[in-house]
């Protein structure tokens, strides 16, 4: 890992009167700052850190749960978020036995948040669910300073950990990766988020091994795939699929603890089952279809539409997300009916709806 050694502050000694008279010009214009050297001053960032145990969660009950679901940030018609429907669906992943739920993360659009907005949903879903679910903010960002920043506010609403992705876009070297995660692990229980589909950059296992030390780290969020899983369980590292359609064979033959779900925000019944009660390759395979239904296109997109088919959010559409079209969608009602409507949530009769019942919006 790379290290700035910070260099002494410099002392001058003071000119003497006849020296300031003839000192030129130009020196004196620069007379009162000092050199570049002087300037490096040694790291002097100390987190904020809360002591207080309202709300608080060990690393040990972080790197516990099986089944996390990365919900969905639902909205008004003007582009705000529709907290009632967010409570509801919510309430409605307590009952059905999730354990945790990302909050702000790709699937709940966070990537389209303020920091404000992205600050403000986390502290709302502790404050009003952090004692029944874990809340696990997605504070990532590909600016370390950022990073850091949002982690801090996190953490000081309460949240119970957080999630980090890997710099995207301006990638760094494996040696940024391990400063950048390390910049972030003193705040708290941190689940690191490897998904090189998004980010454009395979987060190494050597980089996690590097960091794997570090108490705070809870695991990590994988999605290369159940061999890459299995190498980190093998070595002592909690792992959770990323993938839907591989958490079965990844909890069960290959070691991870659990998934990080998308498909959960539609039957989260059906997924604890997978998770918490056996091998059940029927289950799997009758979910299968589903699953490989909500990924056809870019995640959010299908589960956005298929909440809104369901009647438990609006059919609001942040841009750049639009809903799929008709012959999706009378996909999805199809899927429903195979299922079975009782696993999923809500308590509406499926719609296809019209094209022209959705809501798409450009400024919010």
């Amino acid at each position: 890992m790379l290290s700035v050694k910070p260099q002494p502050l410099q002392h001058f000694p003071a000119a003497s009167p006849h020296q300031r008279r003839r000192r030129p010009l130009a020196s004196r214009r620069y007379a009162g700052r000092l050199s570049p050297r002087a300037a490096v001053v040694s790291n002097f960032h100390l987190p904020m850190l809360s002591k207080e145990v309202k709300n608080r969660t060990s690393v040990d009950d972080i790197k516990s749960l099986r089944l996390i679901t990365a919900m969905k940030t639902p909205y008004l018609p003007d582009g705000r978020f529709d907290t009632e429907a967010y409570d509801s669906l919510i309430n409605m992943q307590i009952e059905d036995g999730v354990e945790a739920v990302i909050v702000g993360g790709t699937t709940g659009e966070g990537q389209l948040m303020s920091w404000d907005e992205h600050i403000m949903l986390i502290a709302h879903t502790v404050n009003c669910f952090g004692g029944s679910i874990k809340v696990i903010g997605n504070t990532g960002s590909n600016s370390t300073r950022e990073a850091i920043h949002a982690t801090e506010q996190g953490f000081i609403v309460g949240m119970h950990a957080a999630l980090h992705i890997n710099p995207y876009y301006g990638k760094t070297s494996s040696e940024g990766l391990v400063s950048h995660f390390n910049s972030v692990l003193s705040m708290g229980p941190t689940i690191i988020y490897n998904v090189p589909s998004r980010t454009g950059q395979d987060i190494s296992p050597s980089v996690i091994y590097s960091i794997a030390s570090n108490t705070n780290l809870a695991g990590i969020k994988e999605c290369m795939g159940n061999d890459r899983i299995k190498q980190y369980t093998d070595n002592g590292i909690v792992a959770w699929s990323g993938n839907d359609d591989e958490c079965h064979d990844a909890r069960w033959d290959h070691g991870a603890t659990g998934v990080i779900s998308v498909a959960s925000n539609l039957v989260p019944g059906l997924m604890r089952q997978l998770m918490f009660e056996g091998k059940n390759p029927s289950l799997n395979s009758k979910l299968m279809p589903l699953i490989e239904w909500l990924f056809k296109e870019p995640n959010p997109i299908a589960l956005n539409t298929a909440l809104a088919q369901l009647g438990v959010v609006r059919p609001v559409f942040r841009l750049p997300y639009v809903p799929l079209p008709l012959p999706k969608r009378l996909v999805f009602a199809e899927l429903v009916n195979q299922i079975g409507h009782e696993h999923f949530v809500g308590n509406k009769d499926v719609q296809v709806l019209d094209d022209e019942d959705f809501i798409v919006l450009g400024r919010y």
